[in-house]
């Protein structure tokens, strides 16, 4: 039978702790915390399989915990909900290394699905993706090129393109989703690259600067794109709560 796995939700609101703990009770056996110093403690002691935690703590910024809780174990899934959903709260919370990033206020279908990709599986599932042709503008500084968008999640796509952009580095990003009247301007970086070698050459990019709106359209494009039956299960795993 598959353990039981540990879910640490920090926040030091207390209202947020009981929804979370409510959100997510049928997901794994749930611990709280209320500050980052306890959030380690317990994270020491219980080995949690996935941090939630607020971006806002009385003691120390949500991203400076997702560090500090990666610094023994960089494979640790660590979720930050940002309080605005802003676009800034976003991009700080990727580069301390958040493998998800949620706001409030908090949907609880958005909520058990992000963690049941770290708990239901053997191994992390990315966020669902879907197949586009889509003409990308990539600006690096003064320099600017062409690519396509050949498949898109939430979080980032992959970019079919010519020129070479080595991993790290960050690039403005402009594209227009198939049948969606406005375009998308996002801030990301690359997280790895392909030269071809009979492969389409390009590069797979995360995205830094998703706000709010912005999320909420990629995932409803998403999932109003993605293929039907894997969608369906998916999401019936996750209203349910999944199988322990």
């Amino acid at each position: 039978m598959k353990p039981i796995p540990t879910i640490l939700v920090v926040d030091d609101v207390p209202l947020f702790r009981e929804l979370e703990c409510l959100f997510l009770a049928r997901c794994g056996r749930v611990i709280t915390a209320s500050t980052g110093s306890e959030a380690l403690a317990l994270a020491e002691r219980e080995r949690p399989a996935v941090v939630v935690l607020d971006a806002h703590l009385p003691d120390v910024t949500g991203e400076e915990l997702c560090r500090r809780l990666k610094e023994p174990d960089a494979d640790l899934p660590v979720v930050i909900i940002t309080g605005t959903g802003s676009a800034a709260e976003h991009a700080s919370a990727i580069r301390a290394g958040a493998d998800d990033v949620l706001s409030k206020p908090l949907s609880r279908l958005a909520l058990v699905q992000t963690v049941q990709r770290f708990t239901r599986f053997p191994a992390p599932r990315g966020l669902p993706r879907v197949t586009v042709t889509a003409p990308v503008r990539i600006v690096q500084g003064d320099a600017e090129a062409w690519g396509t968008a050949r498949n898109l999640s939430r979080g980032g796509m992959f970019v079919e393109c010519e020129g070479g952009f080595a991993e790290d580095q960050e690039l403005d990003l402009e594209f227009q989703l198939p049948g969606s009247p406005q375009p998308i301007r996002q801030t990301g970086y690359v997280v790895w690259s392909r030269p071809g070698n009979g492969e389409r050459p390009g590069f797979g990019v995360r995205f830094l600067s998703l706000d709010a709106p912005a999320a909420r359209h990629l995932d409803e494009y998403v999932h109003e794109w993605a293929h039907p039956d894997a969608l369906a299960l998916f999401q019936r795993g996750a209203a349910s709560g999944g199988s322990r």
